[in-house]
């Protein structure tokens, strides 16, 4: 696989996992009015950073 298919499929991975982390934290806030905990979105946000650092790599 070439280094641009394999960055494709890393931000790819990374898109799903960030996707699902949102949609679960969505689901307790709107279903079961909890709010995430600061660690979580701190977490997610540290991902959207890795995650644009490697586009912006390209």
């Amino acid at each position: 696989m070439t280094d641009v298919k394999q960055k494709k499929e890393n931000v790819k991975m990374h898109l799903k996992e960030l996707r699902q982390n949102l949609k679960q934290m969505h689901l307790a806030v709107t279903e079961e009015l909890i709010l995430p905990h600061p660690d979580e979105v701190k977490t997610l946000m540290n991902k959207m950073d890795q995650l644009l650092k490697l586009i912006e790599s390209k």
